[in-house]
């Protein structure tokens, strides 16, 4: 964890389903930055979350729940997210304006909010790695790493931890992400790293191609470690936004690879498309295709699905001229079947990661996506949800 952070998973405010409370909490206010869902129904935690953000770009705490999304709630859902707002500001001695909220779980029910305040007063300012367990629903793993660079010969370091399991294809977002750095950097420029290193990597995956009513991604940066703002050295600076990369890269990685029911991360690698954007939307069509999914769940080398999906997008195609590999075995040279056995392409989807690697020979460009299979055990877990 950063300098000055604490977090704390405390308890289990409810029998049966686990629902959860935690916090993170910075001993000095942060500059803060956030990206958000665009589904139209945003959930009353994450509207109040992004105008507090918007105020003047500090938060100081995040208090966060799982269980219940507190979408869909009509104006009371409102009334109880400022509530919790308000109830974790007076616990740890905030004005309201700087303290986040987030929420996950089922939409359309009310947030039971005596256990809320109970569970809220028993928040204790401790550091615990659960945290990143409180907002865990259909998830099997929590997601967390740090990482630590050196700047002006002193450490600085970035931490991240995620949950994402269904309901994922963002746009931002479909999950729950949360960022923790002690580097000196401003509101606005960790807002603009923020929004350009989203769309390279949380907004590259898809489990289901469902856009939540929820969630968002939320950087904390407290400027508590002893160096210069990183935007004052264009060195320290790319050292700075080369961790953001990987953290932000390594935690949407970890999401698809978790996702619902999933047995493979499936993760598409786009060359020599006609330009960048049209190398990630080929990505996103291929680990996006329930075809594809489904094949790559049975290990059926149908590599036939793969040019469907590429072929449906809007992307520039030279469609006598592209190459596709599945974990390194080539299966389609110019558009046609490369010739070899089957049997020996399907030995190569036996893994728990499948790489798919398509040449577009139509530019310079690169994209890339991330996603999984598609199994019994996804539709066994969404016709259930409820229970």
């Amino acid at each position: 964890m950063a300098q000055g952070f604490l977090c704390r998973r405390d308890t289990r405010w409810s029998e049966g389903r686990k629902k959860d409370l935690g916090w993170l909490y910075s001993k000095v206010p942060a500059a803060a930055a956030g990206v958000y869902t665009t589904n139209q129904f945003q959930a009353a935690p994450t509207k109040l979350t992004k105008q507090t953000v918007n105020l003047d770009h500090q938060l100081q705490a995040v208090v966060m729940n799982s269980a219940n999304a507190n979408s869909c709630t009509g104006p009371q859902g409102l009334v109880n997210a400022k509530t919790m707002q308000h109830l974790a500001a007076k616990k740890l001695g905030l004005t309201d304006q700087l303290v986040g909220v987030a929420s996950t779980g089922i939409i359309g029910e009310p947030l039971p909010m005596d256990k809320i305040t109970n569970g809220i007063s028993q928040l204790s300012l401790t550091k615990s790695a659960a945290v990143t367990e409180a907002v865990l629903t259909t998830d099997k793993h929590p997601k967390s790493i740090s990482v630590q660079f050196e700047f002006n010969n002193e450490p600085v370091i970035v931490t991240g931890f995620a949950k994402g399991s269904g309901m994922i294809h963002p746009k931002m977002a479909t999950m729950l992400g949360f960022v923790t750095t002690d580097a000196k950097i401003d509101g606005v420029a960790l807002q603009q790293l923020l929004n350009q290193q989203v769309d390279e990597t949380f907004n590259q995956i898809t489990v289901d191609g469902d856009t939540s009513t929820n969630d968002m991604v939320l950087v904390l940066a407290n400027g508590m470690a002893q160096t210069s703002p990183v935007t004052a050295d264009p060195a320290g600076y790319a050292l700075f936004a080369a961790a953001f990369h990987q953290v932000l890269s390594f935690l949407a990685k970890s999401i698809a690879k978790d996702g619902e029911g999933a047995t493979k991360l499936v993760e598409a690698d786009v060359l020599h498309a006609y330009n960048h954007d049209e190398a990630q939307m080929v990505a996103k069509a291929i680990v996006g295709s329930n075809l594809v999914k489904a094949a790559i769940f049975g290990e059926d080398p149908n590599w036939g699905r793969l040019m469907g999906a590429i072929g449906q997008t809007k992307a520039h195609l030279d469609t006598n001229h592209v190459d596709v590999w599945l974990n390194d075995q080539p299966v389609v040279k110019d558009s046609q079947a490369y010739l070899i056995d089957p049997q020996v392409v399907a030995s190569h989807l036996h893994e728990n990661q499948v790489n798919v690697k398509v040449d577009l020979h139509n530019g310079k460009a690169l994209g890339q996506a991330w996603g999984c299979d598609l199994t019994y055990q996804y539709v066994k877990i969404n016709a259930s949800y409820h229970n």
